[in-house]
């Protein structure tokens, strides 16, 4: 496994981007990797390794790259904009293009809780990607921006499969969110797998909060993950 941390610019301004690559010849498949509101953490290293594990390449980018101020994680959320997103995550889908160990043309996204909302935003605002995969994104009704649409109203521009996982008793994104999600999809008939699992909330994936993380769900969700990649991007 081939592990490193670059800088790119974007807007002005130097980006970090944490990746990896399978050690092999061929061009692999490959991940933009989208961080949880925590930022591009253990977690999120972690999540890199094991698409890598799998074969793919992966890159994640710091979304917060262009915020000098201090915060809470949740106060560093809430001050990021749709349009800047978009631009920092078409940077880093740019990026994997040009690197000698992927196939440009096998380009995919995974994001956790807000990084699943951006993936929704990605699949319709980039549609070179090829698959879309989201753990219990939240807020995907609601704009970041003023006189944005939000990434739900953009979802007749989706424009590869998509795959989400949902906790049971998430409240963000609820049962009901599920619901008017699988609505709209299905009428832009736009394909979609949905999964939910018992006894799991918001963040069931993340080993790093044990208040948070689920097991059975996280070892649940991740073969029907690989699945759902091998499928679209293999």
């Amino acid at each position: 496994m081939l592990s490193y941390t670059r800088t790119v610019r974007v807007d002005g301004h130097g980006m970090a981007i944490h990746g990896a690559a399978p050690a092999a010849a061929a061009r692999s498949p490959a991940l933009v990797v989208i961080m949880h509101a925590a930022g591009v953490d253990t977690f999120i290293h972690a999540m890199v390794e094991r698409l890598v594990r799998a074969g793919y390449a992966a890159a994640a980018p710091d979304l917060y790259h262009r915020q000098v101020e201090p915060g809470a994680p949740l106060e560093r959320m809430k001050r990021l904009r749709d349009p800047q997103v978009i631009t920092d995550v078409n940077a880093a889908i740019d990026y994997l293009a040009e690197q000698p160990e992927v196939d440009p043309a096998r380009i995919g996204i995974i994001g956790f809780c807000m990084g699943g909302r951006v993936a929704y935003l990605m699949a319709a605002a980039n549609r070179d990607l090829k698959a879309a995969v989201i753990y219990y994104g939240g807020n995907i009704m609601v704009p970041w921006g003023e006189n944005e649409p939000s990434p739900y109203e953009r979802t007749k521009e989706i424009g590869c499969p998509v795959l989400f996982h949902f906790g049971a008793e998430d409240g963000n994104p609820s049962p009901a969110d599920r619901i008017k999600l699988d609505t709209e999809l299905t009428r832009h008939g736009k394909a979609h797998e949905f999964h939910t699992y018992p006894n799991a909330a918001h963040a069931f994936m993340n080993f790093t909060n044990p208040e948070r993380y689920r097991e059975a769900a996280s070892e649940a969700s991740w073969p029907r993950t690989l699945d759902f990649l091998q499928r679209q991007l293999r």
